[in-house]
């Protein structure tokens, strides 16, 4: 069988690995910088996984591959491709191997016929599946606490563009029931860089560090009007505030967070970072913070399940499940469900239960290697000699996306209901009549 080329392609990052065999390569797993960038600094550009190389990380400019989600710049995602399947990373010969890419949510379809051009035309792969990084969700081990993997799920995938909540039924997307939030790591990032540049420094074109900053001092707040009245009443002296010592580019010093017994000298740049560190993440559960027309997460995913069929609510409210970035801020987890925001949306004869990744950048990537090792991915392959004959609608028929018919959705809706009458009929009249809210995190955080 030919070497699969598994590419789980974000608009922030790139994992990528092969599999051989049915089974993943060792060493093969890479994760780079889905980006052109620019430095000022050395006056050199990096094509993604070269970004390693460079030694001044100030003012970076990106040039971006997907703006809004969605792949619009091919110039510059095949620069990242090209260097991706160089010998410098997967040392791959694409017209001998085969390729499973995931796409973003709601992909246009002219997006998508790019898609199989630069696949087929380009690349010359054998064949390939594309899919969307929640579809590939049940082959991971998401859910593996469970004790069987679940029919009915709900994926909240909180990335770089945006937060999408996924239900998913019998491995499937059921499209109606899928919202999108228009919050994402580059707005947390972006909101981030205005707060400091008005309150302490210019930090405008200091994405790269900015980024960094956020990952290491900002957290989800469980109690904000708590911690915001903490914040005003001891600016300078308080459980919340941390000190960020800015990078040293002179000796190329990565940033850090000041600890009580680091030294520092008068040339070093400290950024006090106090109630930017929970204001900024809280964007994710309250849009209207920033003038945002949307409802929070919680309301999204109370919404998104109300639109499934009634009889199976319950399944879908007990096993949701994280993925993305975003969900590896400190405190995501508990906020959303420990506390009362979505206990109190859920109708009360349903449980919550949340399963929480170890690495959720990487899940729907090590989800999409076991789906490469399965005999249901090459029965969804397209090949080189269907495209040939057929173009793009080989994929149309075999990918199954947004766009599919009514008929496709009706047959959905009606096994549903019939799992639905199924779990009626098991539980009979032992319903529970009290419930609970449980949260299955497989790491625990500190922040």
């Amino acid at each position: 069988m030919s070497p699969i080329v598994v590419l789980d392609n974000g608009a922030s990052t790139i994992k990528a690995g092969l599999v051989i065999s049915g089974q993943l390569e060792p060493d093969s797993t890479r994760i780079i910088p889905n980006a052109v960038v620019r430095s000022k600094g050395d006056k050199m550009t990096y094509f993604g996984h070269e970004l390693d190389r460079c030694k001044d990380y100030s003012s970076l400019h990106y040039r971006l591959p997907m703006e809004k989600g969605y792949l619009v710049d091919w110039d510059a995602q095949k620069a990242v491709w090209d260097g991706l399947f160089s010998e410098e990373v997967l040392d791959i010969n694409t017209t001998e191997s085969s390729l499973l890419i995931t796409e973003p949510y709601f992909n246009l379809p002219n997006i998508q016929e790019i898609y199989d051009q630069f696949v087929f035309e380009e690349y010359e792969f054998q064949a390939y599946h594309r899919c969307t990084p929640a579809s590939v969700i049940a082959y991971g081990g998401l859910f593996a606490r469970a004790n069987t993997t679940p029919e009915c799920m709900v994926v909240i995938d909180s990335g770089f563009s945006f937060t999408h909540v996924v239900p998913l039924m019998d491995g499937k997307v059921f499209w109606p029931a899928v919202k999108r939030l228009d919050v994402g790591g580059k707005l947390l990032t972006n909101h981030l860089k205005e707060l400091v540049s008005f309150r302490q420094w210019n930090m405008m074109d200091e994405t790269y560090i900015m980024n960094h900053v956020k990952e290491a001092c900002c957290f989800v707040s469980n109690n904000f009007r708590h911690d915001l009245e903490t914040c005003r009443l001891d600016p300078n002296s308080n459980p919340v505030v941390q000190e960020y010592i800015l990078p040293d580019l002179t000796n190329s010093r990565q940033g850090r967070i000041r600890h009580p017994n680091d030294l520092v000298t008068d040339a070093d740049q400290i950024l006090v970072m106090n109630n930017e560190c929970f204001t900024v993440p809280e964007v994710i559960f309250r849009p209207d913070d920033i003038g945002m027309e949307q409802p929070g997460l919680p309301a999204t995913i109370a919404f998104s399940i109300s639109l499934l069929p009634k009889e199976i609510q319950g399944m879908f409210w007990a096993n949701i499940g994280l993925i993305g970035g975003n969900t590896m801020l400190p405190g995501f987890c508990k906020r959303l469900f420990v506390q009362t925001e979505l206990r109190s949306l859920a109708p009360v004869d349903c449980e919550v239960f949340v399963y929480e990744s170890t690495e959720p950048i990487t899940e729907a990537y090590r989800a999409a290697v076991n789906f490469a090792a399965t005999p249901e991915f090459t029965d969804n392959l397209v090949t080189r000699a269907e495209y040939a004959e057929f173009g793009s609608s080989a994929s149309r028929r075999k990918f199954h996306d947004w766009k599919s018919s009514e008929a496709e959705n009706e047959r959905m809706k009606e096994t549903a209901k019939s799992k639905g009458k199924q779990r009626e009929d098991i539980q009979g009249a032992n319903r529970p009549t009290r419930t609970r809210s449980k949260t299955n995190a497989s790491s625990t955080r500190r922040r």
